[in-house]
């Protein structure tokens, strides 16, 4: 990056922390990632569960800049600094610019930790699966339960060939050192063709028990999750990445808002980092604009439903969901959701963040 292009210098917007890269890795012939120093006033906001992700700004000779969302394949449990993973894809402007272009020493403009696909218990049995790229947050879920858990864990790992294996001599340590515990299949389609769901039924049957991490294309999360379903996985222990194009710019400075209160309102109380708010929500806008006019520092990213920054959970009260794509059957049911979309139904509602 050049000093014009710093993102200290461009507007990042203030949610966003500056980060220097420290690190690049090769890790496969397409693939690179990068190693970030946090400043220390930003510590506590980018503290991470495994297999959250970063969302990055780029920047572009056409819109200025553009956000992208990469997961952390590091693991807050054994790992000083985060670490995201970038694999070059065919059109894929952010991912090809990081590659080509970032470099120790570089800063970059980066939004703190989002996303649901992480476990609830690192203790637990789990069966990860990850075709490609997709494997990143699977290595952050993979090194934590090793590391601070004790459960068995079974990787299913689909490439094109082996030279693409993302992560190879790290996993060959992994299954090393935890041999009693840690299992890893590479499936090549070079070799195996692509995966049909009969043949991911008859592994999958051999670990019903456990939790399934699925990342990868749709079309292998669609099979695994077919093969799951066939064997008798229940549906609460089946948790798949869904990954969206971000299309606004999540990095852009908020405007701050007049909340119109004259219609139908609800009463609120929420916790927020422990404290409790009592706010007026009208029933017509979503809660984040809402938090965000009354000076709370609400957590959030995209604001289109699409990242789940600002995932919250219904403690009593009910609400329209709104775009909520993002969040599986499970969540739902456990009272979750995004409070960018969400609109209140119930007329007193208490929330927990």
């Amino acid at each position: 990056m050049t000093d014009a292009e710093s993102p200290s210098r461009s507007g990042a917007g203030p949610r966003a922390a500056i980060l220097t890269i420290t690190e690049v890795i090769e890790e496969s012939h397409d693939t690179k990632s990068l190693v970030l120093s946090v400043p220390d006033e930003h510590r506590p906001r980018f503290e991470y569960r495994p297999g959250q992700f970063l969302t990055l700004r780029i920047p572009s000779d056409v819109t200025g800049s553009v956000a992208r969302c990469y997961s952390l394949a590091s693991s807050p449990y054994t790992d000083d600094a985060p670490k995201v993973t970038i694999k070059r894809t065919v059109g894929g402007y952010g991912s090809n610019w990081l590659c080509d272009n970032a470099s120790v020493g570089a800063q970059i403009a980066v939004l703190p930790p989002a996303g649901l696909f992480t476990p609830h218990d690192l203790d637990a049995d789990f069966l990860l699966w990850a075709a490609g790229s997709g494997v990143t947050p699977v290595m952050s879920i993979l090194k934590s339960v090793l590391a601070a858990g004790n459960g068995r864990v079974v990787l299913c790992y689909a490439n094109r060939d082996e030279r693409s294996v993302i992560f190879a001599a790290e996993l060959r340590e992994l299954a090393a050192r935890y041999a009693g515990r840690f299992t890893v299949l590479h499936w090549l389609e070079s070799i195996q063709g692509l995966p049909t769901r009969a043949q991911l039924a008859g592994f999958a049957n051999m670990f019903t028990g456990y939790h399934s991490f699925i990342c990868g294309p749709a079309a292998f999360m669609a099979v695994v999750s077919e093969a799951l379903t066939e064997v008798g996985v229940p549906r609460e222990q089946i948790h798949l990445e869904v990954f969206r194009s971000l299309t606004g710019d999540p990095f852009a400075e908020v405007v701050d808002q007049d909340i119109d209160d004259g219609g139908e309102v609800a009463e609120a109380q929420i916790v927020l980092d422990g404290e409790v708010h009592h706010l007026r929500w009208p029933k017509g806008r979503n809660l984040v604009d809402v938090m965000l006019a009354a000076g709370l520092d609400v957590p959030f990213s995209c604001r289109e439903g699409n990242c789940g920054s600002c995932a919250a959970t219904m403690v009593d009260g009910e609400v329209d969901l709104g775009n909520a794509a993002i969040l599986e059957e499970q969540d739902i049911a456990e009272g979750l959701f995004l409070a960018c979309q969400a609109r209140p139904r119930t007329d007193t509602l208490k929330i927990e963040f």
